[in-house]
């Protein structure tokens, strides 16, 4: 299906793809070193204030949105939601990184979730939402379906693995910066079939029965989008 507003796909005149493909690799760089910097001890106050000098470090052009990074419980919260800066992460617990960064002009956004310690629960519920993720964007890759179509499916796909979809919280554009010129929506109402490098498909999930989620977020691009990039 055709997108009846062609301009949700709009980018401006200097984007690039591998442009795109780069910002998304340093933003997912920057998660895995502030994710290395977290432990016991750490609050989330901390935490946020690490994610803005790991990137600050990194070079980034500047932030496309704020850091969030959301420890225990707060790892069922979205994005608007209120912080608990004085939560310390404990011995066995979970915590979550979503960084958006402007890079060369483009924009990056990445999040994953990290779990310290044994608790099996939380490392299952951390994988589950990375292995969601490569669900729903193969079913884009290899059946070219809408947006919406993606999140009935992930919705469908959660449930069958024993997670809570958050279905708050369903996708949004990127592009060379700014993409919120375009008024795009989210992901999950997008009535066309996604094009490579210009949507992010965000999961989050929840236990059943527990106060502890996961979320991971990446662009959806192709393989050849990658290499392109590389070369």
């Amino acid at each position: 299906m055709s997108d009846p507003n062609p301009r949700r796909e709009a980018v401006g005149e200097t984007f690039s793809l591998p442009a795109m493909v780069k910002a998304r690799d340093l933003t997912f760089e920057a998660v895995r070193r502030i994710a290395a910097e977290i432990r016991p001890g750490v609050s989330e106050g901390r935490g946020n204030e690490i994610a803005q000098e790991v990137l600050e470090a990194m070079g980034m052009d500047r932030l496309w949105h704020k850091n969030v990074v959301r420890f225990g419980a707060g790892t069922t919260l979205t994005f608007h939601a209120n912080f608990q800066p004085d939560y310390v992460l404990q011995r066995d617990d979970i915590f979550y990184v979503d960084l958006g960064a402007v890079w060369d002009g483009h924009e990056g956004d990445a999040g994953d979730t990290f779990v310290v310690g044994d608790d099996a629960e939380m490392h299952a519920c951390a994988q589950a939402a990375r292995t969601l993720w490569d669900e729903v964007a193969a079913r884009w890759r290899d059946d070219g379906v809408t947006g919406e179509a993606l999140y009935k499916f992930a919705k469908g796909r959660a449930e069958a693995m024993g997670w809570t979809l958050n279905w708050d919280v369903k996708g949004h554009r990127v592009s060379d910066f700014p993409h919120a010129i375009y008024k795009a929506g989210a992901l999950g109402d997008f009535e066309g079939v996604p094009a490579a490098g210009l949507w992010i498909l965000e999961i989050q999930i929840a236990h059943p029965t527990r106060p502890i989620g996961a979320f991971y977020e990446d662009l959806l691009i192709r393989t050849a989008d990658v290499k392109a990039a590389a070369a």
